[in-house]
């Protein structure tokens, strides 16, 4: 064991009180706070960084449902709303693979406090958790650390939407991490200006790119055949190429994937093309590694594109998301823990909490939901085993990793936060432990907010 140093017992000052404190703002944390304060609690929204919206704005992962076709069944609820409201407000356009819109990261932010704003969700910027606080084996709120120094925040009810389990975790919950080398990759996301679009499309329809085409290199993709022969805006030719040419290091061959929108300003967006292994999101060490590695890929992915993509001879780097990308950290142990059979195999619970359609991306397999198949999200997915009074939507919510690649992808998280907001409200409007919550009350009140759970 290394040196350790001691830090002098301190109070921590309590700034605030509330009836719902969510922790993290992503798609499944700012549809937590928005949910519950549409059910009529006071709810108080905490986030590390200046923005609302983690995935979509922090990281810039502009496709909430790139998966969408038409026959594609869906909870709708504030997932869909998300989207609908970024395009009436000018800060989404049509995506290119889907029946979907391309959200915009920078748009978005003004669109998060809009709708924070306009539930009456009293927003808390700037502000890390640090730890829970902890009555027995009851979670009453948290501690954070912030330019204020550390700061306590008190709540009946405490949901946890880290991405990470972080709350759960020093809670005393028990949590699953993914062996490093197991990891789903990282990426560090980045959008161009610069770019020919007239040109840029037309050599997409010269030579189209179908998701088989994504088992290429050191990749390989398992699909259920239904896929392959959709088109996908694809990108792994320029790199490889640019390898043979010598312009890429030989060992670069993890650069591929896929493109947002290409704009008539000349940007083309949602680059989705740095794949990093083996970083871990819960080590900072990793992160730093991670970020400055990214950053290094991405711009040898530009001059790539440069040299050998039409329409891109004169791009140029736009901006990189403010933070790299987690796809896989700490999960749950769970009162249920979803499977693999259940996301493949349209399972069904009594407590659901919104339907997800059977889209599986991540541990080399792609599936694509075609045909109308949905699989129900159960409201014990979220539910940790141990400490009380806590809800844990989103990415670290309880599933093997097959039921990992479906529920971390950012509109079933906002399915799950939805039910967490929710069950959080009914919970304190009747008085009971929220992993005791009446499920005929909470889907009554999902029916109310337009969401579907059957």
């Amino acid at each position: 064991m290394g040196a350790t140093v001691s830090e002098p017992a301190r109070d921590i000052d309590v700034v605030h009180e509330t009836d719902v404190v969510v922790v993290g703002s992503g798609p499944a944390g700012l549809a937590a706070a928005i949910a519950a304060a549409r059910s009529g609690v006071e709810v108080s929204l905490v986030e590390r960084f200046g923005c609302f919206g983690g995935n979509i704005t922090a990281v810039g992962v502009e496709g909430m449902a790139w998966y969408r076709r038409e026959q594609t069944v869906e909870a709708n609820g504030l997932g869909r709303e998300f989207e609908v409201r970024a395009h009436e407000l000018g800060a989404a356009v049509p995506e290119s693979q889907s029946d979907s819109y391309e959200i915009d990261a920078e748009g978005f932010k003004v669109v998060a406090d809009l709708l924070v704003e306009e539930a009456g969700v009293h927003p808390m910027l700037h502000r890390l958790v640090v730890a829970p606080v902890m009555d027995g084996d009851v979670v009453r709120g948290v501690i954070t650390e912030s330019k204020a120094g550390r700061e306590a925040i008190l709540a009946q009810r405490v949901i946890d939407a880290s991405g990470d389990a972080d709350v759960a975790h020093r809670a005393g919950a028990p949590t699953r991490t993914t062996p490093r080398e197991e990891m789903l990759a990282a990426s560090v996301m980045f959008h161009l200006a610069g770019v020919d679009k007239a040109a840029f499309l037309a050599g997409v329809r010269d030579d189209p790119q179908t998701y088989a085409d994504w088992s290429a290199g050191d990749w390989e993709i398992e699909t259920d055949g239904k896929e392959d022969e959709l088109f996908s805006p694809y990108l792994r030719k320029p790199f490889e190429r640019a390898i043979r040419d010598g312009v890429l290091p030989a060992t670069l061959t993890t650069l591929g994937g896929t493109w947002g929108a290409v704009h008539d300003t000349g940007e083309l967006t949602y680059l989705n093309i740095v794949h990093l292994p083996g970083i871990d999101g819960t080590h900072p060490d990793d992160l730093t590694r991670g970020e400055i590695e990214g950053r290094r890929q991405a711009m040898h992915a530009i001059e790539a594109l440069r040299r050998y993509t039409p329409g891109c001879a004169g791009a140029r780097l736009r901006n990189f998301g403010m933070t790299i990308g987690i796809r896989d950290t700490r999960k749950i142990e769970a009162a249920y823990d979803l499977t693999e059979a259940d996301v493949r195999g349209q399972a069904r619970f009594e407590d659901s909490i919104g339907i997800y359609p059977e889209f599986i991306d991540g541990y080399g397999v792609l599936v694509l939901p075609t045909t109308g198949r949905y699989y129900q999200v159960p409201f014990a997915s979220m539910v940790p085993r141990g400490p009380r009074n806590l809800l844990v939507p989103g990415r670290s919510s309880g599933g093997d990793r097959i039921a990992h690649a479906s529920t971390r992808n950012m509109s079933c998280c906002a399915v799950q936060g939805q039910g967490a907001g929710i069950a959080a409200a009914v919970s304190l409007h009747a008085g009971r432990e929220v992993a005791e919550v009446d499920i005929a009350a909470v889907q009554r009140e999902l029916e109310r907010q337009g969401v579907r759970y059957r």
